[in-house]
């Protein structure tokens, strides 16, 4: 009996079938399978970055970078036109306004100090004459109040509401009627031999010297500040324009090169026309405003400051002579104590100091004048203002020896007397001044003529050279067509 071989091997064709590997179930049974989800589309750009990717592929082209180079030469251009029109017209207003508006305020100010300290001269030289008071006399005290009050409606025109000009001149308003009221009572009690008339005049002097006088200075002050503020803005160099113009000839000597150097053709027409255009803007803008300084300069330089010293010395002389009058009318009334302990007389001690002023204001004035129609009327005016000192002296003599009639006389009297001195001083001032404020128009007019017509010319010429400019690389960029 055969056995059957004892192998661990199956026969052939008697293997055990294996199940097919499956792939791990999850979840619970019976659930579906779930589905693949499909890759996410991507992004849609947006209109600007694909706008940016065609400028960036447009740039890698010589006509894409014709485009941009035209573009930017364009906008150089134009900005400097545009800035050099903005800093001029700035500056011509600023010219303008020193000529025709702060300046004559300047002055019309000053002419309110004198017209006030000259009538409060006048007023004590008519209580001083008592009876014999002159027509002419009183008609300069009339005809300076009148003066006064029309240069304060003037200013009062010109000053911006709540500033501090407009509150001194509303408080000027204020005490001029109360001044006169008083001068008038001085007045009215003197021609009647009452002696309370002096109190009234030296109420009113005190008034005008303590109270108005000092706002009307004030008010020339803010004057002269605004007409140097208005100097500072005319006068800089346009530095911001000028840097554009240097940058915008740099772009289009640029452009004109690179042109060359890839066609060999020595000129660009628009280009050349955009440059010229440029150059001169920038030799204009140069030029207007080395003339406009030059002429501005030399009307402060010799002008501004002429006519401040000249009004300074010209109060001084009204000062000194309302003083001198008041030394009479007070007859020793009215004291003042000195730091070293010094008793004088009050009228007395203002007179030498205002003559001391008026002295040294006269040196000045002939260092700053810069011809002979200047430095005449000076000299007269120093002149006369020696023989006033000593007139003077004999008069305080008279008076100090108890001959009233005798000082009085060397005051207002019609033959050499102080008055004729004074008169000589004011007159000649007058002179010097009117020969100063011509200088001064003359050089300031200059100065704001080199700058007529340079805003629109600058604007429009500007505008020519972007066109130019345009043109120019336009013509370049039609051969790629």
């Amino acid at each position: 009996m055969t056995e059957p071989p004892k192998t661990s091997t199956a026969p052939p064709g008697s293997a055990v079938p294996t199940m097919p590997a499956l792939p791990p179930q999850s979840g619970r049974p019976g659930a579906p399978t779930p589905r693949r989800t499909p890759d996410a589309t991507p992004a849609r750009r947006t209109a600007f970055a694909e706008g940016v990717d065609r400028l960036r592929a447009a740039a890698t082209t010589e006509p894409g970078r014709l485009r941009a180079l035209g573009a930017l030469l364009a906008v150089l251009v134009i900005a400097f036109g545009v800035v050099t029109a903005w800093q001029t017209d700035s500056r011509a207003t600023a010219a303008d306004d020193v000529l025709h508006r702060s300046q004559p305020l300047s002055s019309d100010a000053a002419d309110i100090y004198r017209s006030l300290a000259d009538a409060n001269t006048m007023a004590a030289t008519g209580y001083l004459a008592g009876l014999q008071e002159t027509q002419a006399t009183r008609k300069t005290y009339e005809d300076d109040i009148k003066r006064a009050a029309s240069k304060l409606v003037t200013a009062a025109a010109n000053t911006d509401p709540g500033s501090s000009s407009a509150t001194y001149i509303t408080q000027l308003n204020e005490l001029l009627p109360q001044y006169k009221g008083l001068v008038e009572s001085a007045r009215a009690n003197n021609r009647q031999g009452f002696p309370v008339g002096g109190a009234y005049l030296r109420a009113a002097n005190d008034m005008m010297q303590n109270k108005m006088l000092p706002k009307a200075q004030d008010l020339y002050k803010n004057e002269n500040a605004r007409l140097n503020t208005d100097y500072g803005n005319a006068t800089p160099y346009p530095w911001f324009a000028i840097a554009l113009g240097l940058v915008a000839l740099g772009g289009l000597a640029y452009a004109q090169r690179r042109n060359y150097q890839r066609t060999n053709r020595v000129l660009n027409g628009g280009l050349v026309a955009a440059s010229a255009a440029t150059a001169v803007v920038l030799l204009w803008v140069v030029v207007g405003h080395t003339v406009a300084r030059a002429g501005l300069n030399d009307s402060y330089d010799h002008g501004v400051k002429s006519l401040t010293v000249l009004h300074d010395a010209r109060i001084a002389s009204l000062k000194a002579r309302s003083d001198e009058n008041l030394i009479l009318v007070s007859r020793g009334s009215e004291t003042k104590t000195l730091p070293d302990d010094q008793v004088v007389d009050t009228y007395d001690w203002e007179y030498d100091k205002q003559l001391a002023a008026l002295a040294k204001g006269l040196k000045v004035a002939d260092s700053l004048a810069d011809d002979s129609a200047g430095r005449e009327p000076v000299a007269v005016a120093n002149k006369s203002m020696l023989v006033w000192k000593t007139r003077h002296d004999q008069v305080s003599k008279d008076n100090n020896d108890g001959d009233y009639q005798a000082a009085r006389q060397g005051v207002i009297g019609d033959d050499k007397s102080t008055a004729e001195c004074f008169t000589s001083v004011d007159a000649s001032l007058n002179v010097a001044l009117k020969h100063e404020t011509e200088e001064f128009k003359q050089s300031a007019g200059d100065g704001l003529d080199a700058m007529t017509g340079l805003t629109v010319g600058a604007a429009v010429l500007a505008a020519l050279g972007a066109a130019g400019a345009v043109l120019g690389i336009g013509r370049r960029l039609s051969e790629y067509r």
